[in-house]
């Protein structure tokens, strides 16, 4: 015994520690890496070493805790009463235990229930006095949240003043959420313009209701849905079926689907029944949510340290669907890397019909033994990207083919290569016709040259043309030229060209940067223009002297040198200069001596309010500089939305961390 006692101990600690890790991700950051089945597993494992060896539970264990701690950035606010989490289960067999469980805490008496919607959204409580918004905040730790007032207060169906006859005070709980519309249109800009995609509707709505900027989360699709009541004076609530009546009364957006239930038969034909109309909601749901409908009935059941005794989430599997791999494709980037993708036969799945998925490289075909021919499993679960979870081998009829990278460019037929230690195979052409045009359009991106006009489809007419052969073509295009394509009138093909010229006076890190020299990055490309006077030092330089530079290091400065080894890349260069393009280091801008960023190093991760290489230019014009790691020479982390491993290792080494509107105070100052 004493034995699996201690290894029980060794195994708590290890979960205890992922849980914490994964809860501050998905409560306090935002940004979840794991699925909600993965982490209901990782929890139920909690749960299950806790009952067995009870002397091991500790006060600070994730299964007596709710969510995460308040974020500093914003003001505490202290919840009336508690906001409590609700257990939760994929088993119907568990929905049964849990209602067997009422009725004999209840004896003798008739336990009706309603069944509603599970939105898949942030957890959020309003609290109303005398019929006008106080405060609002999210849900926290249960008990102490965080004040986010003034970005509800920006979302249209919060209402700041309710309607009629309203009561002394009322806490309202509900969910943010982000419309699955709103959430599509919001990505498919957010590509458009070069910035990373949200993962889902989910992370994107918790992201917008903690900006720190009020006018951020204005701009976002946000929506809310009410469905429970905290503290409530001067109204009579006895039934939570009378709540959404008295909800849309005061003027508060709630759920119009419900159902109502006094049997384990009735709680499943409702969990069914919603699960066949769900994905028409305009936000995404995850499961069924079951409680108790007499708040009497509650009140006897009572709670736990976490979650309500009168309450349960059935949560549904992720939808998955099973359709056929036709083929595996190739795709070529900008650098030459290899991608497969899979050629599905069209399936809908999750409101959407999907007929291909990336396979990322040949390490994950072989891990999931994929094969052209095979049946698959995919999985979408709200993800932006579907996934093939696994192959059907049980239905494999010899037919199917096993896959393998190939040898050439299926584009150009030249050698691939694979570099040491390293799982990409990637095209070593670089006039390879598809590296040419991701090239281009890295080239013309706003983040680099910022050439409006040249986007996806104009490119592909440029190469598949061959108007251009490499970036340098952009500044030999004619009117005449561009009058030909397709979609190109007088006016628009006037724009092109002056954005074009317009181009010519961009400043030589953007130069650098847009070129695509392999691993050089905004930060790295800085910095180059900062060491040399010119491009001509600079391509003369040897990898010693590059790999010295700050922000450059070993593998970049290989990499330049690399590039600009290539007699290519250099007539390229040649054609750059003879086009007018500025070649030369702008001479540093003289520093306020008051100036609070001079002399300072920052790291800038995640999500901003504005281009990330304004607020870059804006530190350098301060005498700041930009780095694109971590250390500990870093004097502030500038964190936006969806930040990720940069902010946590800044918390691990304990530098300052400041927001967006924290970095505009200290410009200002």
């Amino acid at each position: 015994m004493a034995e699996t006692e201690a290894s029980a101990t060794h195994r708590l600690a290890a979960v205890r520690a992922e849980i914490a890790a994964h809860n501050r991700r998905y409560y306090e950051e935002d940004a979840p890496v794991i699925s909600d089945r993965e982490y209901d597993r990782l929890y139920r494992e909690l749960l299950d070493l806790e009952a067995r060896f009870p002397k091991l539970v500790t006060p600070d264990s994730p299964s007596r805790r709710v969510g995460g701690k308040a974020a500093k950035a914003f003001s505490p606010v202290t919840h009336r009463t508690p906001m409590l989490s609700l257990d939760n289960t994929y088993s119907e067999e568990e929905v049964g235990a849990f209602y067997r469980r009422i009725e004999k805490l209840l004896p003798n008496e008739k336990v009706p229930v309603v069944i509603e919607p599970k939105v898949d959204g942030v957890a959020i409580s309003l609290l109303y006095e005398n019929g006008r918004l106080r405060h609002a905040a999210t849900r926290g730790d249960g008990t102490v949240g965080e004040d986010v007032t003034q970005n509800i207060r920006t979302i249209r169906s919060v209402p700041e003043r309710l309607k009629g006859d309203v009561p002394s005070l009322l806490e309202v709980r509900g969910e943010v959420f982000m419309t699955k519309a709103g959430f599509a249109k919001l990505n498919a800009e957010r590509a458009e313009a070069g910035l990373p995609v949200f993962a889902n509707p989910r992370n994107s709505a918790a992201g917008s209701l903690k900006q720190l900027d009020p006018v951020i989360t204005a701009q976002r699709p946000l929506g809310v849905i009410f469905y429970a009541t905290g503290a409530v004076k001067g109204v009579e609530l006895t039934h939570h079926s009378k709540l959404f009546a008295l909800l849309k009364k005061l003027g508060l957006p709630c759920s119009e689907t419900w159902w109502e239930a006094d049997s384990l038969a009735g709680i499943l034909k409702a969990i069914h029944e919603l699960e066949q109309v769900r994905h028409g909601f305009v936000y995404e749901t995850d499961g069924a949510v079951v409680k108790v409908d007499d708040f009497a009935q509650r009140e006897s059941l009572g709670t736990t340290a976490k979650s309500p005794r009168w309450a349960m989430a059935f949560k549904y599997e992720a939808d998955r669907v099973e359709t056929k791999l036709l083929d595996i494709l190739i795709q070529v980037g900008r650098t030459g890397v290899l991608t497969p993708v899979a050629a599905l036969v069209p399936v809908f799945v999750s409101g959407s019909t999907v007929a291909r998925a990336t396979l990322h490289n040949q390490e994950e075909i072989e891990r999931k033994d994929l094969r052209i021919g095979d049946t698959v499993v995919l999985e979408k679960a709200g993800e932006v990207i579907p996934a093939i979870v696994s192959a059907r081998a049980d239905l494999r009829d010899g037919s199917e083919k096993k896959f393998r990278m190939p040898a050439n460019c299926p584009v150009c037929g030249s050698e691939v290569v694979k570099d040491e230690g390293q799982v990409a195979v990637r095209c070593v052409n670089a006039q390879c016709p598809a590296q040419l045009k991701r090239r281009i359009e890295h080239y013309a991106s706003r983040g680099a040259m910022d050439i409006e006009g040249l986007g996806e489809a104009m490119v592909e007419q440029l190469v598949t043309r061959n108007l251009v052969h490499d970036v340098s073509g952009i500044y030999r295009l004619t009117s005449e030229d561009l009058l030909g394509l397709e979609r190109m009138g007088e006016k628009s093909v006037a724009k092109l060209i002056d954005a074009i010229e317009r181009s010519k006076a961009q400043p030589l890190w953007r130069l650098l940067f847009g070129i695509g020299i392999l691993h050089v990055g905004v930060s790295a490309a800085r910095a180059l223009a900062d060491h040399f006077a010119n491009l001509n030092e600079m391509m003369a330089a040897s990898p010693e002297e590059l790999q010295r530079i700050p922000d450059v290091g070993e593998v970049v400065g290989t990499s330049i040198a690399q590039f600009f080894a290539e007699p290519s890349n250099r007539s390229m260069i040649e054609k750059l200069r003879a086009a007018g393009l500025r070649l030369t280091s702008e001479p540093k801008a003289p520093v306020a001596g008051n100036s609070q960023i001079k002399g300072t190093t920052w790291v800038i991760t995640g999500t901003l309010s504005r281009p990330r290489e304004e607020i870059v230019e804006e530190i350098v014009r301060q005498g700041g500089k930009v780095s694109g790691s971590v250390s500990k020479k870093t004097s502030y982390v500038l964190a936006g939305e969806e930040a990720g491993s940069k902010l946590e290792k800044a918390r691990k080494l304990g530098l300052k961390i400041i927001s967006e509107e924290n970095f505009r105070e200290l410009i200002a100052r």
